[in-house]
């Protein structure tokens, strides 16, 4: 299984693709946490250029605090990772980590029901955009 999903966007601009991402996020129950602006930082540390890349950290806090109530070294694994990255000049990959396969590591059958539902909710996201 893959550790990821992901859609191919064409015919938006990076910024429509991700306010669209950020929409259904919410729809979905989750807020971003954090951004890492991968392109900038490549650029400043190793000066290597690299097209749009964003990671936005993901977090549906119902969600969170149930994976956490089980397993309160599961915060390692969070928030959930969703990549914006341009692949050329008409199409952005949109990826979202696959929650099934990252909690699948940690060995707690109390955490895959929890784990199905936010894949499921990362899914509809995908889905939506």
């Amino acid at each position: 299984m893959k550790y990821y999903m992901s859609k191919i966007v064409s015919g938006k601009s990076f910024q429509e693709v991700r306010e669209k991402v950020e929409e259904e996020l919410k729809k979905e129950g989750f807020g971003v946490m954090t951004e890492i602006d991968f392109s900038a930082t490549m650029k400043k540390k190793l000066d290597k250029e690299y097209p749009p890349h964003l990671i936005l950290g993901a977090c549906n806090p119902v969600y969170a605090d149930k994976v956490v109530s089980v397993e309160p070294t599961i915060s390692t694994l969070l928030p959930c990772n969703v990549t914006l990255r341009q692949i050329n000049e008409n199409e952005i990959e949109v990826a979202t980590i696959a929650p099934n396969v990252a909690m699948s590591v940690v060995n707690n059958p109390s955490l895959e029901q929890h784990a199905q539902e936010v894949q499921e909710k990362l899914q509809s996201v995908l889905n939506q955009i």
